[in-house]
């Protein structure tokens, strides 16, 4: 912050405190020191209230509540810019200064110093991992179980708790990938992230285009019936299907892995619904879907660790089955 707000801060913050001090100190003097059965000459409810002093106790507990703020505003940040003087805050370890290059206890340097002590203690572990095959790793049940943890604290607000996904995130479970199901695939994938896209074919193909091609890959493709009063045609939309969709999905609708397009002959392809209204719906107006890069987050050891794991959902009952 700047000069001007850092003193505004300062000030009023040591006027607050010297304000409410004189306060506490002020009706402390103005009490009587002895217990009595006056009251103070009013009633609620039939109820009257003694005119006795405030208890010792609670007069004592303000006062401690005042020495406390003034030793956290010492400590800790709290008085404009300045940083506090809490012990061990000059650097996160001996020789190795904050990301910020600042002293003084932050929540972020509280956060460095605590990821700094776990990487000494758990980094030679992921080490370890990280030097094995991802296909090895995910037979290792340690190695899973600190997988499931890193899953549960990154992907699972997306991908849910059972991996299984959700409406707009696909499920890792099963064998449907959208950019390739392979070990070091997936891997690439949570490091550096992807961005599908879905164009928008409305304005293209017009709405009686978009109900044709969405039959066709409804009936043709993922083989289901049409409702009754679709009004679409799946051989119109086979047509246009060819003429415009191959380029990404295929001529037999089965994808493209490299551009991230998926097998229309799944139903894991449809991760934005698979009813004619959602059909039309995705063809009309497209699709964007991006999963972010984990690499700066997580770093490559703890990305090969995680990968070993969400390679094991989908291959599990083939490691089960290798293990009897």
């Amino acid at each position: 912050m700047t000069t001007f707000w850092s003193w505004y801060v300062t000030l009023l913050t040591s006027a607050t405190l010297v304000a409410l001090t004189v306060l506490i100190f002020a009706t402390r003097k103005g009490q009587r020191q002895e217990s009595t059965e006056e009251t103070v000459g009013h009633a609620f409810d039939g109820i009257e209230e003694y005119d006795n002093p405030l208890p010792k106790w609670w007069f004592m507990l303000f006062v401690g509540t005042l020495i406390f703020a003034v030793g956290y505003l010492v400590l800790y940040p709290g008085m404009g810019n300045w940083k506090g003087i809490f012990p061990g805050y000059g650097e996160v370890t001996e020789g190795k200064a904050f990301a910020d290059g600042q002293p003084g206890w932050t929540g972020v340097h509280q956060w460095e110093k605590e990821m700094d002590k776990a990487d000494k203690q758990y980094g030679p572990l992921f080490q370890k991992y990280a030097a094995m095959p991802i296909e090895e790793v995910a037979k290792d049940e340690k190695a899973l179980k600190m997988g499931g943890r890193l899953f549960a604290s990154n992907c699972s607000v997306c991908h849910g708790s059972d991996a299984k996904g959700s409406y707009g995130f696909p499920n890792l479970t099963d064998a449907d990938w959208r950019w390739g199901g392979e070990p070091e695939t997936i891997k690439t994938t949570i490091l550096g992230g992807r961005h599908g896209i879905m164009p928008a074919w409305g304005e293209v193909i017009g709405e009686q285009g978009v109900r044709d091609v969405a039959a066709f890959v409804r009936v043709t493709l993922d083989g289901r019936d049409l409702p009754k009063d679709s009004n679409a045609n799946p051989e119109a939309g086979k047509a246009i299907f060819a003429a415009n969709c191959v380029a990404c999905h295929g001529p037999e609708g089965k994808g493209t892995p490299a551009m991230g397009a998926p097998n229309l002959t799944h139903p894991g392809a449809f991760i934005y619904g698979s009813t004619f209204a959602q059909l039309q719906q995705t063809i009309r107006y497209g699709r964007q879907g991006t999963m972010p890069a984990q690499e700066e987050h997580l770093g490559n050891d703890k990305v090969h660790l995680l990968a070993a794991y969400v390679y094991s959902l989908s291959h599990k009952n083939a490691a089960e089955t290798e293990s009897k």
